[in-house]
């Protein structure tokens, strides 16, 4: 039996004070703290949410994911981090994987926890939510996500343009995450379903420089990496 826990940790959207409560117990007493980042990048949106609530002991270990789709690259990245996660709770320590936004929804923990249960089943595991960028955002803006019958659709914004346009026909409100480097395809299917002049657009919320503005162009410049976008069903003029 693997003697720590791995509590993959929601952070939040980027605002220090948007960690739950629990998050923030976890994050204060876990001695080993993983922080995922690209090869190609050492900096952690993640970590530096987290950072006011860590301990002062607490080691932070790098965990290297890839920004690719190579399958036998992620793979091996996979392997290498579950095996690093492993080895520390192995030694008896509880170790804190960090996440932005919610460790469930597009997140790398996802892979990780697949990893490292195929590589040691008993690992004892423990999963705190956080606050999504998209909740922030719609909190920020007053948006109403869904009530009644309604319906609330998240897509990730790396695919087709007419797989997105299908998609939106269908949804009362949708949330367009990733919405950076497929931008033209992302504009492109909000303007086929009448949603490009209403849809917000909203760029590192709760983060330093954050913006949110109404109206989507296909002529607009790509936008930063963490962007969204929320739009509503168009409303019909008898």
């Amino acid at each position: 039996m693997i003697g720590g826990t791995l509590y993959a940790v929601g952070v939040g959207p980027g605002a220090p004070d948007l960690i739950t409560l629990r998050a923030a117990r976890v994050l204060g007493r876990a001695p080993v703290i993983l922080a995922a980042a690209s090869p190609r990048n050492d900096a952690s949106a993640a970590l530096e949410t987290a950072r006011p609530h860590l301990s002062p002991d607490a080691r932070i270990l790098r965990l290297d994911f890839p920004m690719t789709r190579e399958e036998t690259t992620l793979r091996e990245a996979w392997r290498a981090a579950a095996e690093t996660t492993l080895a520390v709770l192995a030694g008896g320590e509880d170790a804190a994987f960090l996440t932005i936004g919610d460790p469930l929804i597009y997140s790398t923990f996802g892979y990780l926890l697949r990893t490292v249960r195929a590589l040691a089943p008993e690992t004892a595991v423990e999963i705190i939510p956080g606050i999504t960028s998209f909740q922030a955002a719609a909190a920020r803006t007053q948006t109403i996500l869904c009530e009644g019958e309604q319906s609330l659709r998240i897509l990730p914004g790396i695919r087709r343009g007419e797989d997105l346009a299908g998609e939106l026909a269908g949804a009362d409100m949708a949330v367009i995450l990733k919405a950076y480097r497929n931008f033209p395809a992302i504009a492109g299917a909000l303007a086929a379903t009448g949603r490009a002049q209403d849809a917000l657009l909203a760029s590192h919320v709760e983060r330093p420089g954050a913006e949110v503005r109404r109206g989507v162009s296909e002529e607009d410049a790509r936008p930063p990496y963490m962007s969204l976008i929320l739009s509503g069903r168009p409303v019909r003029m008898e």
